[in-house]
């Protein structure tokens, strides 16, 4: 498998792709001479990335897709072949949160919040892996969280998904090795996205506690995604297998090492259980 992936002319496939890293990844791939197919079910927000990306009419495709939706997933791949006759990049990007403890958070949230963050994953790999297959050069870049190395408490949900993402992510990255499709995992820390935001909560969530959450959080969202996205994709050209995206993410990930069973008693002596801007610090 060659070192250095080539951009040139390429079809990137992003979703999530109306704000936040999917939009700055959007533009960043724009910038690498690639053709894009943006998916996103804000119709509005891909628009505005469309027309600020500046490339030409012929070389980026907008879909409307709701990738918790498996029908829509797998019908994909061919208005993307449609479009731009193949693709060889994939990022799957799309993702929610859901704040709360384990007990207050409903089965129903818990499975909208798996549909998207983990099922969304698997079918659009799915879906795009025969495509993937046909070109000399392709990668599936697939973006868990900093919470995919370490599991605050509050985080059942959000944790379980992206611990997924990586565990589904290494597994075919060892089953693809020695073919021309590559897989990057990326873990993103404290990015300046609406993820928190847009959150769903617990029904029976503090109105007080969230707002003192939001508050402290938003000091914890420091990265603005332009320069989360220049770093996955840096990542990515370069074909590694796991991208380690700001100082929070490089440092939680040596303390797991370190301390793999303890290591949320160190980094959570001043964290409150239910503290939004503990809880909820990811990227996507």
């Amino acid at each position: 498998m060659p070192a250095q992936f080539d951009f040139a002319d390429r079809t990137a496939v992003v979703t999530g792709a109306a704000s936040g890293i999917g939009a700055a990844l959007a533009h960043g791939l724009a910038a690498r001479g690639c053709r894009l197919a943006l998916a996103d079910i804000d119709h509005e927000g891909l628009d505005r990335v469309a027309a600020s990306t500046g490339i030409a009419a012929d070389r980026i495709s907008l879909h409307h897709l709701d990738v918790s939706d498996a029908q829509a997933i797998a019908a994909f791949p061919d208005a993307v072949r449609l479009a731009h006759g193949g693709a060889a990049l994939l990022f799957n990007n799309a993702g929610v949160a859901v704040g709360g403890r384990f007990e207050d958070v409903s089965e129903a949230d818990f499975d909208w919040l798996m549909s998207i963050n983990f099922w969304g994953v698997v079918r659009m790999t799915r879906a795009f892996l025969p495509m993937l297959r046909e070109p000399d050069q392709a990668q599936i870049t697939n973006i868990s969280s900093l919470f995919g190395l370490v599991a605050p408490a509050g985080q059942t949900a959000y944790s379980a998904s992206k611990f997924a993402v990586r565990g589904f992510s290494d597994s075919l990255r060892h089953e693809l090795a020695g073919t021309s499709v590559g897989v990057t995992t990326v873990h993103p820390g404290g990015i300046r996205t609406s993820i928190a935001k847009n959150a769903r909560h617990a029904a029976n969530a503090d109105p007080a506690e969230l707002a003192r959450g939001q508050e402290a959080f938003d000091k914890f969202l420091v990265m603005p995604p332009e320069q989360a996205a220049e770093i996955i994709l840096r990542g990515v050209a370069r074909r590694r297998p796991r991208v380690l995206v700001g100082r929070d993410a490089h440092f939680m990930a040596l303390v797991e090492r370190l301390l793999p069973a303890h290591y949320w008693s160190l980094v959570g002596r001043n964290a409150s259980a239910d503290q939004p801007a503990v809880e909820r610090g990811t990227r996507s």
